[in-house]
C-alpha cells in the first residue's frame, strides 16, 4: 500500500515541537505532525474549581478548537454558533485527563493550569497532537513559572493508528483516516504505561492480534515522540 509522501506502514509523521511561541503564555509550543499544526499554550491561574477549594491538589483542564480555514473548506466558530460540538467537548475532556497524568496535582496546590490547544491546521491527528504539544506547553510553564518542580510526575504523549486496506498503519493523515476500517488513538507514559485507548472499528471488527500489532507499533512511535518532547525542554 502507498502512503502520502512515499512513508512506510510504521513510520510517524514528520514531528516538529517549537517551544516558545506565544511571548505571553507560560509555556506553549507549536507542534507539528506533518501537515497538522496546533498551537498549544499553558496558563497558570492562581485558583482552582469550586469544588477543589479547600483542598490539597491543583488541577490541569484544557480547551480545543479548530481556526475556521484550519480545514479545506471554511467553518464557521463554535463561538459564533453558541456552543460546543460534541466533538470539541469529548477531545477537550481527553488533553484534559491525559494531561493530569503528566503531573502531581499536590505540587500544584491552590492552582489551575489551563491548556489551550488551537489547531491552526488540520490533516489528521489533531487530538493526539495537541496531548503531545500541550504536555511540552505545561512542562515550561511549570520549569518557568512555578517554584515546586516536583510537580512534573512524566511525559504524556499520543500518537493514531489504524487499519486500511486490512493493513496496519501508524499516524494517519486525513485521507488515510477518512478510509481507514478502524482508527485508534493511542495515549501513553514515558515508561510506556496506558493512559487512554479510543479505538473504533468502522467497516469490519478488528482481531486481538490487530490490536496487539497497534498497541505494539504505537508504543514504539510514543517512546520516540516522548524523546522529540524531551530535546524540546533541554
Amino acid at each position: 500500500m502507498e502512503r502520502s509522501n512515499d512513508r512506510k506502514l510504521n513510520q510517524l509523521r514528520d514531528i516538529t515541537i517549537e517551544p516558545n511561541v506565544n511571548i505571553h503564555a507560560e509555556g506553549s509550543v507549536l507542534v507539528s505532525f506533518g501537515n497538522t499544526k496546533v498551537m498549544c499554550t499553558a496558563t497558570i491561574d492562581t485558583n482552582v474549581p469550586r469544588w477543589m477549594k479547600g483542598g490539597d491538589e491543583g488541577w490541569v483542564t484544557a480547551e480545543y478548537g479548530m481556526l475556521p480555514r484550519s480545514t479545506n473548506e471554511r467553518m464557521s466558530r463554535e463561538a459564533a454558533r453558541g456552543k460546543q460540538s460534541g466533538r470539541t467537548q469529548e477531545i477537550q475532556r481527553l488533553i484534559g485527563r491525559s494531561l493530569r497524568q503528566a503531573v502531581d496535582l499536590k505540587y500544584i496546590k491552590g492552582k489551575t493550569i489551563n491548556i489551550d490547544c488551537d489547531v491552526i491546521q488540520a490533516d489528521g491527528g489533531t487530538r493526539t497532537a495537541s496531548i503531545t504539544g500541550g504536555c511540552v506547553a505545561l512542562f515550561l510553564a511549570l520549569q518557568n513559572h512555578h517554584d515546586d518542580h516536583r510537580a512534573i510526575k512524566r511525559h504524556i504523549a499520543a500518537v493514531s493508528l489504524g487499519i486500511l486496506n486490512d493493513e496496519v498503519i501508524l499516524d494517519l493523515d486525513y485521507k488515510e483516516d477518512s478510509n481507514a476500517e478502524t482508527d485508534l488513538n493511542l495515549v501513553m507514559t514515558d515508561s510506556l504505561e496506558l493512559i487512554e485507548i479510543q479505538g473504533t472499528a468502522e467497516e469490519a471488527p478488528f482481531t486481538k492480534d490487530q490490536l496487539n500489532q497497534m498497541l505494539d507499533l504505537g508504543s514504539s512511535a510514543i517512546a520516540d515522540i516522548i524523546e522529540k518532547q524531551k530535546a524540546c525542554l533541554k
